[in-house]
């Protein structure tokens, strides 16, 4: 890859081409519950590169403003929320979630100067506890992407967010990379171990898969398959879609609920969401035994199988009001994730690392803040992630260049998909084969 290329993927802020691509759709900024109360303490948000102050009024509204007030530049993280607006502290001027300055009651009565006085801000809407922000061009921002488990009425749907710290992109491959389960996940997990007829026996059985690779209307989406029974083959289904929302493998086909994003709190650090149905996370059958799939296989909170993660390793640290200080990781780069060596050297686990979110944290930030992709070394194995870079940079290059909208920006229907495991007969096109299952309901 070309040292240009790595940086035009790598660089999210105002102004970059990815950065502009991004601001084409709405993007999840806050889980609902962190603004929990009208009126309530502000909250510093940084999102592609901003820094931003997200505020609750009175009426329930969210605002998400720029942090500087326009008059001197003092942090609107220091100011009262009150009377459906956020003041600054200073000199009270005061800003309603429109960005425009509403009160300025150190004028004279009779000025209208906090009418010419327009802060940035950018709308947010609420949906199934994500609060959404548009920050782009459009007067009126474009429709909210259709996806599925982020549509569920309350009660159905579970939302998760993690700190990550590394550039987006390196963070995301990971997740479209479906080689590396058989490896970093289910390392020392033998064969005679596994359960027969079971996912998880045929990924340990044959931990090079092949790959087809296609583009999508959304995207990207990859098709591992490896060998099941004698005559079937066990293929593993995901999706890249636009701008940066994965859909991963690890269910069953045409049951999972689940989407990640990997949302830019900066070049350097990345906000995972992970939405899901926990309905459609429950172990289900394939061949007549539990389809190791899912989280339970992979050691997510203590798995007893040799190999596999020891168990735990997703505790989030209180939060602290710092640019950085949501949803961080207790076991972190600065003490080295906890790894438990002695576990590692028995074989009870792969790596020592207590779970399969911790293993994937670990890795990704143990590349550093932004890797230099030109040093890579690529093979077959990483097909999908040399075409969803190709897809990203064709993209942000016909958007910079002549004006062509990103997919989906206005056709949310495009995220109505879904990913997961299935078990088919050897010899049949696994992604065509299975174009039915991977549509989620209208």
């Amino acid at each position: 890859m070309l040292r240009e290329e790595n940086e035009l993927l790598s660089r999210v802020g105002l102004g970059t081409p990815m950065g502009n691509l991004m601001r084409q759709y709405w993007i999840p900024a806050l889980v609902s519950t962190e603004l929990s109360e009208p009126d309530g303490p502000p909250l510093r948000v940084r999102l592609l590169g901003e820094n931003l102050i997200a505020f609750r009024t009175t009426s329930g509204k969210v605002g998400l403003i720029q942090n500087a007030c326009m008059h001197r530049g003092a942090s609107l993280f220091f100011g009262r929320n009150e009377g459906d607006g956020i003041r600054c502290v200073y000199h009270g001027w005061k800003y309603a979630v429109s960005c425009q300055c509403v009160y300025m009651p150190n004028e004279p009565a009779e000025s209208n100067f906090k009418d010419k006085i327009q802060a940035t801000a950018y709308p947010c809407v609420e949906r199934s506890g994500v609060i959404w922000t548009y920050m782009g061009p459009r007067q009126t921002p474009p429709p909210l992407p259709d996806l599925e488990p982020n549509m569920l009425a309350e009660g159905e749907y579970f939302v998760g967010v993690t700190l990550r710290e590394c550039n987006w992109l390196q963070a995301l491959e990971g997740d479209i990379d479906t080689s590396h389960l058989g490896f970093l996940h289910m390392g020392a997990l033998k064969p005679e171990r596994a359960t027969p007829g079971s996912f998880e026996y045929y990924i340990v059985a044959d931990r090079a898969p092949r790959h087809d690779v296609v583009d999508t209307a959304f995207g990207t989406s990859y098709g591992g398959y490896r060998p099941a029974e004698a005559d079937t083959s066990y293929w593993r289904i995901a999706h890249f879609l636009f701008p940066f929302y994965t859909m991963i493998p690890t269910g069953t086909l045409g049951v999972q609920i689940f989407v990640r994003a990997w949302i830019p709190v900066d070049d350097e650090h990345t906000m995972v969401w992970v939405i899901t149905a926990p309905r459609s996370r429950q172990p289900s059958n394939v061949t007549g035994t539990a389809a190791a799939g899912g989280a339970q296989a992979l050691g997510v909170g203590g798995s007893q199988a040799a190999g596999v993660p020891i168990g735990g390793g997703n505790e989030v640290l209180p939060p602290t009001s710092d640019w950085l200080g949501r949803f961080r990781l207790k076991q972190n780069k600065q003490n080295d994730y906890l790894i438990d060596r002695e576990a590692q050297r028995s074989g009870r686990s792969y790596t020592g690392l207590a779970s399969v979110n911790l293993e994937d944290q670990a890795i990704t930030e143990s590349m550093g803040p932004i890797w230099d992709r030109t040093k890579e070394h690529l093979g077959s194995s990483d097909a999908m992630v040399i075409r969803t870079r190709r897809r990203l940079l064709q993209a942000a290059e016909a958007l910079r260049d002549q004006g062509v909208l990103p997919p989906g920006v206005d056709d949310p229907s495009i995220y109505r998909v879904r990913s997961g495991g299935v078990v088919l007969p050897k010899g049949v096109d696994g992604l065509e084969a299975t174009k039915e299952l991977q549509k989620a309901p209208a």
